[in-house]
């Protein structure tokens, strides 16, 4: 399972890079692998402030669609347009080509609830 040290995670499975004033945000390998192959990404929240714990966007896999969770507030700045024609990249690269979106923090980064690698791994169990 690949769970990258210099970023950080969620309880529901987003990964978080904070650089400055901007997060990229994703979901992690075990989301992707735990929803199977994903068809579709959505994120209508461009533009949004939205709070920690907000939902900004949609995954669907094959079989299942999964809210995707903010893990700090902000506001949703770019969305990753080539998830539209290759979604696919997600479960090939979640913590590089297949980021999500890129967020404006506002403020200090409320990094409080967010978990190391290691932290996450105990989460799912590694």
């Amino acid at each position: 399972m690949n769970i990258p040290a210099d970023i950080q995670y969620t309880k529901d499975h987003e990964w978080v890079k904070i650089d400055g004033d901007t997060a990229t945000i994703g979901i992690t390998d075990f989301a992707q692998k735990e929803l199977g192959d994903i068809v579709f990404v959505e994120v209508d929240t461009i533009g949004d402030e939205l709070s920690a714990g907000d939902v900004f966007g949609t995954v669907e896999a094959v079989k299942t669609v999964s809210d995707s969770f903010m893990p700090i507030s902000g506001t949703v700045e770019t969305f990753n347009d080539s998830l539209e024609d290759s979604p696919e990249v997600v479960n090939q690269d979640p913590y590089g080509e297949g980021w999500m979106v890129k967020v404006k923090v506002d403020g200090e980064a409320d990094a409080g609830e967010l978990l190391t690698a290691d932290q996450y791994k105990e989460v799912i169990g590694e």
